[in-house]
Formats: structure tokens, sequence, C-alpha cells
């Protein structure tokens, strides 16, 4: 038989790709080394509970249209990630905001909180960063990454952060405002019953 289209991976862009090839009359075949359909947003039910196998994905974008399309699929509850981060007995809000800064430090202005972190700069004097750590302290300082940067990293790499290459790093939130919402886009929200029964569902229609 054959495709107008191989498309390799059944996680959200090559399902998506496939459905519109499909209503434009192309014939695709998708191919998937796992066991499962949805890729990395693949979610499983355990005892009730929707179980993210590969970590949280909260699907999120300031696109009106982008937004409207995808709820075509699903309908999505009103989800604002606001993570929160546990240093011994102490807790603060990620990613790091004013209100992170204000307990920190005791700082309540925007100011006040850059120049607290350029004070540990001029500390450790980092120019280009060589690795994560030193990419982490110039981003945020070294009493924030000591805190709640360097333990989870390690943790979660399996490896020092001095051995992770810095880049690893950069894509982390910081903002000089009091707001806990991980993401700035206006919509934001998981599928109701999650990802996967929303694709089998779609799946068993076409």
């Amino acid at each position: 038989m054959k495709y107008d289209y191989l498309i390799v991976g059944s996680g959200l862009f090559g399902s998506i790709f496939a459905y519109e090839a499909n209503k434009r009359g192309n014939k695709c075949l998708v191919i998937e080394k796992r066991n499962h359909i949805g890729g990395n947003i693949y979610t499983e039910n355990i005892e009730g509970i929707n179980v993210h196998k590969y970590g949280a994905h909260i699907f999120h974008t300031s696109n009106k249209e982008v937004w409207e399309y995808i709820n075509q699929f699903a309908e999505f509850n009103r989800y604002t990630n606001s993570p929160i981060a546990r240093y011994k007995d102490e807790v603060y809000n990620m990613p790091f905001n004013m209100n992170t800064f204000n307990k920190l430090w005791g700082v309540f202005t925007p100011d006040e909180a850059k120049k607290k972190i350029k004070e540990e700069l001029r500390e450790v004097n980092i120019d280009k960063p060589k690795n994560l750590e030193e990419q982490a302290i110039k981003l945020v300082g070294k009493t924030i990454y000591e805190k709640l940067v360097k333990g989870y990293t390690e943790k979660q790499w399996g490896m020092k952060a001095t051995e992770l290459p810095p880049f690893i790093i950069k894509r982390l939130p910081v903002r000089f405002i009091y707001d806990n919402n991980y993401f700035n886009d206006i919509y934001q929200g998981i599928p109701i019953g999650g990802y996967t029964r929303n694709y089998r569902e779609n799946a068993s229609r076409n």
C-alpha cells in the first residue's frame, strides 16, 4: 500500500499532522517505537488518577486560534502551574519571582532584588559560564542556586551541576513581579481525562 506521508512518532505533532493530512485526502502511515500512542504526553489511569508517564505536560499558548483548535479534541480544565520548592523546612515559590526574593532577602521591589543578585554575582565573578552551576549562579545568584537549584538539578540528572552544560538552565524563568504563574501564556490547561483517552476516542472515530 502506498502512503503520501510517513510520520515517525505518534506524539502531539505527529498525531496532529496525520489528522490534518488525512482531512486533505492524504494517506498517512504513523510508526511508533513505544508500545503506546501519544509520545511524551501519554497518560495512563492508575487507580482513578491520570498519571503523565513522562512528566507533567500542560498545554499552554497565547494564540487563541491554536487554543480553539486543540479544544475540538478534548475539554480542557483551567490549570495554572504554580509550583513550590521546599528547602529543609522552608517553602518558596517557583518560578523565582518577587515572592521568592522577599522571603529569601526581605526585599520588596524589583530594583532591590536585582541589586541583591548583583551583589552575589560580584562575589563569584563569573563572566562566561562553563557549566550549569555557573550559569545558574549568574542568573539568580548563589543563595537561590544553593537552596533551590543545586539539589533538585543533581537529583534529576544524576550528575553534579558542575558536570552539566550551561544551556540546560537558561530556560529557567526569573520574574521580578509578584506572580506565581509558571507560564506567561493566556490559555493553559490539561485535558479532562488525560491526553491518551482523547487520542483513543478520536482515533476510533477516524
